[in-house]
């Protein structure tokens, strides 16, 4: 999964870099496995826009990734390592000794062939198998965890992303996640074995503006370069520039202020905040 420089032949080319791609096996994805997936543009129900900066991109299809793992104890081949537009790992399609095919992310060294399986109980601590943290020894790397027992993974899905199994005590399992966060879970929430591939991810350089556009992103203006009616730091004669703390378009404060709701229910799981 390595990435590759593009030849600076125009000025946008210039510092773009991509992925070589070689690990997939195939170009087609399962039809059974995929949706439709019906854009947005960062509005609400009422044609809203609660989330600015989105909007265009390529049209994609949905891959339905098996997050919650319920296939217990029947063994899986994977049979394609694929490209997924929306996310950036990769997936592999496995098919189960039953006939059924199912998607999950990838792990790191996963290739095709390459048994899988999820069990309640205990399985082999082979990358892409999943089990209770229970059943997981102190100090191994996990991925796709699970928040609540049965609501599927939540936690650790993105390229290179990982969490390390630190402790173990009574009922709860403490883990160091990759943000830094260090958390307690019940140990009957279900994780994935190893690190989720495409780790060279965090590599990729866009380049240019239009690859930004292709992924749905549309560019970022300034507060200060906006006029009064429409945010907090606009307006203002010549070239102002604020004059006051930066802040959101609502007038929330953009450094420093805490957004998160006091004793949050989650708050007594969280042994020490990302740095």
């Amino acid at each position: 999964m390595p990435v590759r420089s593009i030849k600076p032949t125009t000025p946008g080319q210039r510092f773009m870099s991509v992925s070589t791609f070689e690990e997939l096996t195939t170009d087609t994805p399962e039809k059974t496995l995929t949706e439709a997936l019906r854009k947005s543009g960062g509005r609400n129900n009422r044609g809203r826009m609660t989330i600015r900066r989105r909007g265009g991109g390529h049209k994609r299809r949905y891959r339905l990734i098996d997050f919650k793992r319920d296939k217990v104890d029947i063994e899986g081949t994977v049979k394609t390592i694929e490209y997924d537009p929306n996310r950036t790992c990769r997936i592999a399609l496995i098919q189960y000794v039953d006939g059924e095919k199912r998607y999950i992310l990838a792990p790191d060294g996963i290739k095709v062939g390459d048994k899988v399986t999820a069990s309640r109980e205990r399985a082999a601590l082979r990358p892409g198998n999943a089990m209770p943290l229970s059943r997981i020894p102190a100090g191994l790397m996990v991925h796709n965890i699970e928040l609540k027992p049965g609501k599927g993974g939540q936690l650790a899905r993105s390229a290179g992303a990982a969490a390390r199994i630190m402790a173990k005590e009574g009922s709860m399992v403490t883990l160091k996640l990759p943000s830094g966060e260090v958390r307690m879970i019940h140990e009957s929430c279900l994780a994935t074995i190893g690190e989720v591939g495409n780790k060279s991810h965090e590599n990729v350089y866009l380049g240019k503006a239009g690859r930004s556009r292709w992924l749905g992103r549309r560019p970022k203006v300034r507060g200060v370069a906006m006029n009064p009616v429409d945010h907090p730091m606009g307006g203002g004669e010549g070239k102002a520039s604020g004059g006051r703390h930066p802040v959101s378009p609502k007038g929330i404060p953009a450094k420093g202020y805490k957004t998160r709701k006091r004793n949050h229910p989650s708050d007594r799981y969280i042994v020490k905040r990302r740095g």
